[in-house]
Parts: C-alpha cells; sequence; structure tokens
C-alpha cells in the first residue's frame, strides 16, 4: 500500500483528478515518458449503452476502445456499424479491435473476422475452439486481421493461462497472438510481469486489472489495491517496447464502475510516469 499511496501522491493522479481533471495527465507528463497507451475493454461497460459509455471515457481521458459485441452486435446493418462508430468518433474515441468474441465452429471464425472487416479494426481479441486454429490462422493469412487470443483463468477449459494458448500458437503465422489478462494470469499462477517477457513476441494486446489476491478465486478490485505488482508489469511493458494498448476491464461494481474506473486508470497512468 505504501507504493500505491507513493504512485498517487507523486502525480496527483487519484479518483478526484482523474475525474475532475481528465487532461492534467496528458498535460503533465513528460512527452519522453508517453509510450505506452491506456484504453478500455468493452466489457468494463457492460450495464451502459455506448453513449454513457462514452461518457465516462471522456471523463478520465481514456481514448482506445475494444469494442465488445453487446454495443454493436456481429450481425449489425452498415447502418448500425456506422452509427456507433460514429459516436465514439465524435468523442475522440478510436475503436482500435473488436472482442472478446468467442468461436466454436468454422462458420463462427468466419463471422468474427468479417466483423473485423466490416468495422474496420486490424485485430480481433477472440477465443477460438483449439481445434479451430489451423481455420482460424488461415483466416488471418486471406484478411490480414490480427488474432490475440484471451487467457481467462484457471476456470477455463481452453486457455487457462496465457502459456495454453501461446504453446499452441507460437510456431504459426507471426499474425497470430496473444490478449494477455494479467488478472486471470496471476490467478492461473503466471506472474503478469514474467508472461509479458516470455510471450513478447506474440503480445497483441492487454487487459489491464488488478485481483484481491493471487488466489484462484480472487475478485477484482481497483488498479493498485491488490496483489499485482503494476510497477513491474510497466517496466516489463517498457523493457519489450510494447507497441500495443493497454485496456483496463474494471469488473468490480459494475453498475457503477465510474470511480474505480478513474483510480485505476489514475494509479495505472501514475505507474507509467513514474516507472523508469
Amino acid at each position: 500500500m505504501s507504493s500505491r499511496r507513493k504512485f498517487l501522491q507523486h502525480t496527483a493522479l487519484g479518483v478526484a483528478g482523474a475525474v475532475a481533471s481528465p487532461f492534467a495527465s496528458r498535460a503533465a507528463t513528460p512527452k519522453a515518458a508517453v509510450n505506452l497507451q491506456v484504453g478500455i475493454a468493452g466489457y468494463t461497460f457492460a450495464k451502459f449503452d455506448v453513449e454513457k459509455s462514452v461518457a465516462m471515457m471522456k471523463r478520465t481521458d481514456v481514448r482506445y476502445m475494444s469494442l465488445k459485441d453487446f454495443h454493436l452486435p456481429l450481425n449489425s446493418t452498415p447502418d448500425k456499424i456506422q452509427s456507433v462508430l460514429t459516436q465514439y468518433a465524435d468523442a475522440n474515441v478510436k475503436v482500435y479491435a473488436v472482442g472478446v468474441i468467442y468461436m466454436k465452429s468454422q462458420q463462427e471464425v468466419d463471422t468474427a473476422f468479417d466483423y473485423a472487416k466490416k468495422v474496420g479494426v486490424p485485430l480481433v481479441v477472440g477465443v477460438p475452439n483449439p481445434e479451430l486454429l489451423d481455420y482460424t490462422e488461415q483466416k488471418v493469412k486471406d484478411t490480414n486481421i490480427k488474432i490475440a487470443i484471451h487467457n481467462h483463468g484457471p476456470e477455463d477449459k481452453l486457455y487457462p493461462s496465457p502459456k495454453n494458448a501461446y504453446d499452441l500458437i507460437k510456431n504459426r503465422d507471426p499474425r497470430v497472438g496473444l490478449c494477455l489478462d494479467i488478472g486471470h494470469s496471476l490467478r492461473a499462477g503466471t506472474e503478469p510481469s514474467k508472461a509479458i517477457r516470455d510471450y513478447k513476441s506474440r503480445l497483441f494486446d492487454l487487459h489491464i486489472k488488478d485481483v484481491n489476491s493471487t488466489a484462484k478465486d480472487a475478485k477484482a478490485i481497483e488498479i493498485g489495491r491488490g496483489a499485482i505488482d503494476f510497477p513491474a508489469v510497466v517496466k516489463a511493458l517498457k523493457d519489450i517496447n510494447f507497441q500495443g494498448i493497454c485496456s483496463i476491464e474494471f469488473e468490480k461494481d459494475m453498475t457503477d464502475p465510474l470511480p474505480g474506473i478513474a483510480e485505476s486508470v489514475g494509479y495505472f497512468r501514475g505507474v507509467i510516469k513514474t516507472s523508469a
């Protein structure tokens, strides 16, 4: 907790700062230090529509979104797609990926990649069944759209840890990679900064969260209050020169997430700023 207080005091990016002055962190951060971009994973806003989600992103000055299909269904018409994308664009939010999308058949793989193409993004965050990886890899080659396979923790039968996914893709097309969920990684027994270093060649996306312990059944908590060593995570990301988006996925108090999002964004940006 002392390191958490240090970052919050040093950067003045706590809850109040992140909500009341959403542009302060960008203005105060030296140019040389801004090398990690913060985004939001769409699942964070599972209880809210696009308009309210965008409003919370503006309050916390988060400008990157990994779009979930409850905000834009997979079978959306071109008009619907344009309407939703316009709402984000008008708020200066860039939709950089779609997902998480689950794929249990070849048809669902086709649907996921067609959806990404229609939305105009270069990345699908997804969970294709392992037996579909050959077919998924071919879709990557055909479309030049990357896929980042998401690990979902010890209760997941497909990809509980990032290693489970990595071992199945490490010899595949280099556009087949990982979306590392650091909270689920820790619950599955893999320290996040180690996973970042071990799988750096396939690391396309990140879901950033904190959990209240290292136990398998650990619960989500505001970033900086839990068991994850965020200075080590940020150092590892800087050491590997990570070029993707660090998307915060806030899963505590999902009916009233803004305070927790603001605190989490503020703390994580504070660690980025003060990390060597």
